[in-house]
């Protein structure tokens, strides 16, 4: 039986628009687009031109200080622009897909016959790599560097987050193949966490790995609280992350012999006619599932992710490369009221108490309602924030980038993530999340 951690500190927001468990079908988009910034740590550089032609797993870059370490095209098809920002920054390749799928040959391969270094190489020489994140830095993972251990999270409590059930199903042999290729990976183990409601098989009696059952409000999905409360990482020591739909595509690799990208993806949110699950490569536009299918008439906001940390992005916009979620809500910035946040409408939701507990959901928009302020130390952060960590002391260590504090407050076990809840009850409307994603940046480039 798996060990069991409960979590008591979080925060459920009841939002409106959960996803229907219904496949609405695949989306085919005409052009996909791939931005290097999504792959956070990396400097790109380029393995394709204007006009190259492309597979399904052609690397379209390389990351120059690890040239094996390729980032694959999700589709086939012909390379018609390479944006670029200031300094040359590339921004994003596009590729004007085929109507079918053509894919690089990887080979099928055992598992089980495989040693490390070569699991290694197939997934750096598939160009999946990316999706295998390390703390501390919460970056993509070095493949030189390794891992104490390699932690797996097999749920999600974010808001309207996808049932993992769900995204898994028919994939239990591609997560089980994946489980056993990270597990190649490091001389350590292998963590899978698991939610109280999971139910899937192929999660609950997943072999080679230590299986742990967390139960809580979000965010107890986060893999940075499951870290922290099964062994947490100290200074000097490495650890890589993923989920485990992810898990399931570097499974997929070893079953099927080709890098296949598709994502089964949940379109959520307040403002969706009809909510469900589409398949669609990463990189894919989204106008096609938002046509005909969102609240018209008032200011939306689509995110490309969930609402606490996803991407804003425009309603002509595209899956970012880590998101299994899309969100529409209302952006609020239409709506004028009298007596602004005094207002005792039972329309309001208080993470606080401020307003009556009425049990049920609601449409809340993207407004921010107040103005950023002084650091208000009152203890909002600590009834959000699981981890064994005093988070308000720790983003002022970070806001004054004093390294000895922040290593002493645990800088090297979170991400930005981590910091969502506390963003969105934080009274001085401080911008946690970037605060938390700076001053990691800046501690690596210090310390390595």
């Amino acid at each position: 039986m798996a060990n069991r951690i409960n979590i008591k500190k979080g925060l459920q927001i009841p939002l409106l628009g959960t996803a229907e468990e219904v496949i609405r079908g695949t989306v085919k988009s005409e052009f996909v687009h791939i931005c290097p910034e999504d792959f956070h740590g990396i400097t790109p550089k380029l393995a394709v031109r204007v006009n190259d032609v492309v597979k399904a797993g052609t690397a379209l870059f390389y990351e120059k200080n690890h040239p094996d370490m390729l980032f694959a095209s999700p589709v086939s098809g012909v390379v018609t622009a390479i944006e670029r920002g200031e300094k040359r920054r590339i921004l994003r390749i596009v590729i004007k897909a085929d109507s079918n799928m053509q894919y690089e040959e990887q080979h099928v391969k055992n598992v089980a016959a495989l040693s490390g270094e070569e699991v290694k190489k197939s997934i750096l020489d598939a160009g999946i790599w990316f999706l295998i994140k390390q703390r501390p830095y919460d970056v993509v993972a070095l493949p030189d560097k390794q891992p104490r251990d390699i932690f797996v999270t097999g749920f999600d409590t974010a808001p309207l987050a996808p049932s993992t059930d769900f995204l898994l199903q028919d994939k239990e042999a591609d997560l089980q193949a994946g489980l056993d290729a990270l597990a190649k990976l490091t001389t350590g183990k292998v963590y899978l966490s698991i939610g109280s409601t999971t139910r899937l098989k192929g999660l609950r009696e997943a072999k080679n790995v230590v299986i742990t059952e967390f139960n809580g409000p979000h965010p107890a999905g986060n893999v940075g609280v499951q870290i922290n409360h099964i062994k947490p990482v100290n200074r000097g020591e490495v650890v890589w992350t993923l989920n485990a739909p992810d898990v399931a595509i570097i499974g997929r690799l070893f079953n099927k012999g080709i890098t296949d990208l598709t994502r089964t993806v949940a379109l959520t949110g307040s403002e969706v006619k009809q909510t469900g699950y589409y398949h669609m490569a990463i990189g894919s536009e989204l106008k096609s599932i938002f046509a005909q299918n969102v609240t018209e008439g008032i200011s939306l906001r689509y995110i490309s992710g969930n609402p606490l940390t996803g991407r804003k992005i425009e309603a002509d916009g595209v899956l970012r490369a880590y998101d299994k979620q899309v969100t529409v809500i209302p952006e609020g910035d239409d709506i004028h009221e009298a007596f602004g946040w005094a207002s005792l409408s039972p329309k309001r939701y208080s993470a606080g108490g401020t307003y009556l507990p009425f049990k049920k959901k609601f449409r809340l928009d993207a407004r921010l309602m107040g103005g950023p302020r002084a650091i208000i130390v009152s203890n909002e952060y600590d009834k959000v924030f699981p981890m064994d960590i005093f988070p308000e002391q720790l983003i002022k260590s970070i806001i004054a980038f004093n390294i000895d504090k922040m290593e002493q407050l645990g800088i090297y076990e979170v991400a930005p993530e981590d910091f969502a809840l506390c963003e969105f009850v934080d009274t001085s409307k401080l911008e946690l999340q970037r605060i938390v994603r700076k001053g990691l940046d800046l501690l690596r480039k210090e310390m390595e």
